[in-house]
């Protein structure tokens, strides 16, 4: 991949927007996989991959033009905690990508006039490593230098394994955020996304402007799009709207399917009534207003399904014939 070669502004020459898909440990679970686990969905890595494999392919035949790996909380030292050897940790890491890419190719055929969907690794946060939540705060006991020496490894495994790109994301900190793109610089013609997790429409987790965000990665070498997930659906018109003010990047948004996390007890309830009168209720009564706020690419995080998926890509597909 050239160092200028932007996978996702390749792919929206041929779509009005790239379709993410959603949740996998969702899926997972609705198939009878038990993630209670500080490992999360990276667990099946090793027990279970052939699941993960059906679960990424049943969002590519929805209509997804891009799976994120089950990489988000595969560490080697999470896997060498969990008694497996580092060696061990390094083929699952490498294997989550091997997975998303074989179901790619069992559903995509070169003749089908669709574009060829994208295979991004995730790189979830320090913060997941520690599954304490500060994902969602931020405030590690790392510095920059610290989170560069804790991603390196595992960023480097990802890219050689063949991803397209590397997604980025639920990041709560603009500093590991430049920590990643500070170890891009080390893999020439590297390519990523970087989302953050939001506690406004105008704030990522630890309180940073997500404007100071934007403002920050654009025009770094590799940042391929920014943008927001794993984010209430209340604030993803006004966050989508400042990036864009902010900086020219592609923006990416998939926000949470509209329940509510209870992370003292880890259930989800629907949400309130009263707060989020005005939010939309799920993903497809948010795109067009997304897309007319200045999204590139939407999708689902948590407890969003393939059915929400398939109905994004139909959208989309009427969009285009009209």
């Amino acid at each position: 991949m050239s160092q200028h070669a932007n996978p996702i502004q390749t792919l929206l020459r041929d779509v009005p927007f790239m379709v993410i898909d959603g949740a996998l440990a969702t899926e997972l679970e609705a198939l009878g996989c038990d993630l209670n686990d500080s490992l999360w969905s990276a667990r099946l890595l090793s027990e279970a991959p052939e699941t993960i494999r059906q679960v990424h392919q049943a969002y590519f035949e929805a209509g997804a033009d891009c799976a994120i790996t089950a990489s988000y909380q595969a560490t080697i030292p999470g896997f060498v905690q969990a008694g497996l050897t580092e060696q061990e940790a390094r083929t699952l890491i490498t294997r989550s990508v091997t997975l998303a890419v074989e179901a790619r190719d069992a559903v995509w055929q070169p003749e089908s006039g669709r574009p060829k969907p994208l295979v991004a690794a995730s790189v979830g946060p320090y913060g997941a490593y520690l599954a304490d939540g500060s994902e969602y705060r931020g405030g590690y006991d790392l510095d920059r230098a610290g989170l560069i020496d804790f991603h390196r490894e595992r960023l480097a495994l990802l890219l050689e394994a063949g991803a397209d790109l590397l997604a980025v994301e639920t990041l709560p900190s603009l500093d590991e955020a430049l920590a990643i793109t500070d170890l891009l610089a080390e893999h020439p013609g590297a390519q990523a996304w970087i989302t953050f997790s939001a506690k406004d429409g105008a704030h990522i987790s630890d309180g940073t402007p997500i404007t100071e965000c934007a403002r920050a990665l654009a025009g770094l070498p590799g940042v391929a799009a920014v943008g927001v997930n794993c984010t209430a659906l209340a604030h993803i018109e006004p966050l989508i709207e400042v990036i864009k003010q902010a900086c020219d990047l592609p923006v990416l948004v998939y926000p949470n399917s509209g329940e509510e996390y209870d992370p003292a007890t880890k259930t989800w309830h629907p949400a309130k009534c009263g707060h989020t009168q005005s939010a939309p209720s799920g993903l497809i009564q948010g795109a067009a207003a997304w897309l007319a706020a200045g999204a590139s690419g939407i999708g689902g995080c948590c407890r969003t399904t393939p059915d929400d998926i398939r109905a994004l890509a139909l959208w989309r597909e009427k969009l285009t014939r009209d």
